[in-house]
């Protein structure tokens, strides 16, 4: 079992808030972790998707109050939306009689529907933590890791495959099964067909300016059914907006988000890539390693970090700016190459925004300076430098 750096967040949460949201998409490892919790603190574990322990719940407030001075950990909560109200009430109770905190444990794999149902009912009384992929800080850092992180992505699964072909079969599987179960569950009844295209077609334009109209003119249908589909797709933490960083520099700025599929794994099984040697001669390469960084800098990233990207019409660009919640400014560009060289738009842009900090991350382990003010860094090195901002 990989040690999830996550897991300290979620201790820390129990030990001052009442309840936990523990959110990310399906089959990230959230039951494997809140078992393990569970084991560590006596923990009464509750699966809604199993309607016996769903009908534990017709009487919440009998049932929960008898385990006051136990955590309860409520796995897909959203299978039981009215809960929320119900643990409302029992939080209240508890607090009046000095039980303020670690609770109830809360997971769930859809960001939007949770934080909406939670907020409303549980405002005061909850902390939200979020769970990704493995990063690259939770993986081994010898032999081939790195790549084999990137190729197949970082669910558990397709990681921990025994082999890249049935990484791959897996990963073939989870998209199916976020087609046909999930986009059913959590949002309106859509043609799985028609969104499957749609995520294809996101993966063949991974990091480029969102285009909804292109987008909609490829699929027969409007830019309404196309944005309303991609907001689904990123309730479902599947598919990640970065927007781009509003700078008062008197530049124009281009002013769309970039997409990205969020799990490389995911973007190489939507376009047929099913080992590294497919990958280093497929169009999507830079794109794909674009996005692996970038998903992985804002899993190591302190929370409340604002993450966006700069581009002017003149050509100024970097991939990634995150404004840390001290205020500095670190400026991210991302490169394939093992030897980078820092461009024209890079040093353009440094002279726009002044960053506090300046790196080219690339594939390789050696860290030095690129330039004055500029350091190429390895991706895990440049994570573990965000983990501990």
């Amino acid at each position: 079992m990989i040690e999830r750096l996550v897991k300290q967040r979620v201790l820390q949460a129990l030990d001052y808030q009442a309840a936990v949201a523990l959110i990310g998409p399906r089959q990230v490892g959230k039951t494997t972790l809140a078992l393990d919790i569970a084991e560590q603190r006596s923990a009464l574990y509750l699966d809604l998707e199993d309607r016996a322990d769903r009908g534990k719940l017709r009487d919440p407030a009998f049932f929960l109050e008898r385990y006051e001075d136990r955590l309860v950990i409520l796995d897909e909560i959203h299978r039981v939306p009215d809960l929320f109200q119900d643990l409302r009430g029992i939080i209240d109770r508890g607090r009046r009689r000095g039980n303020r905190t670690g609770r109830f444990l809360i997971l769930g794999s859809a960001s939007i529907d949770l934080l909406r149902q939670s907020g409303e009912s549980l405002a005061g009384r909850i902390a939200y933590v979020d769970m990704q992929t493995f990063s690259v800080l939770e993986v081994p850092r010898a032999g081939d890791a790195l790549i084999r992180l990137w190729v197949r992505g970082g669910f558990p699964d397709s990681y921990l495959a025994a082999d890249g072909r049935r990484s791959f079969m897996l990963r073939k599987d989870f998209i199916r099964t976020y087609l046909e179960r999930d986009v059913a569950m959590f949002g309106p009844r859509l043609p799985a067909e028609t969104l499957e295209r749609l995520w294809i077609m996101l993966a063949h334009s991974q990091g480029g300016i969102l285009n909804a109209s292109r987008l909609a003119a490829s699929l027969g249908v409007s830019v309404q059914t196309v944005n309303r589909y991609i907001d689904l797709l990123v309730d479902l933490l599947l598919v990640r907006r970065l927007p781009p960083l509003h700078a008062n520099t008197g530049k124009r700025l281009v002013k769309s988000p970039k997409i990205y599929v969020r799990d490389s794994g995911f973007v190489h099984a939507l376009l047929g890539v099913d080992d590294f040697n497919t990958l280093a001669g497929h169009p999507v390469v830079g794109a794909s390693w674009e996005g692996f960084v970038i998903e992985n800098m804002l899993a190591c990233a302190p929370e409340r970090t604002v993450a966006g990207f700069y581009r002017t019409s003149a050509g100024a660009e970097i991939d990634l700016l995150l404004q840390l919640p001290a205020g500095d400014l670190w400026a991210i560009e991302i490169k394939r190459g093992r030897a980078p060289r820092l461009d024209r738009g890079f040093r353009n842009t440094l002279q726009d925004l002044h960053p506090t900090r300046a790196y080219i991350v690339y594939p390789g382990e050696d860290r030095y300076p690129i330039a004055e003010g500029v350091e190429a860094i390895g991706a895990a090195d440049l994570a573990a430098l965000l983990q501990n901002a």
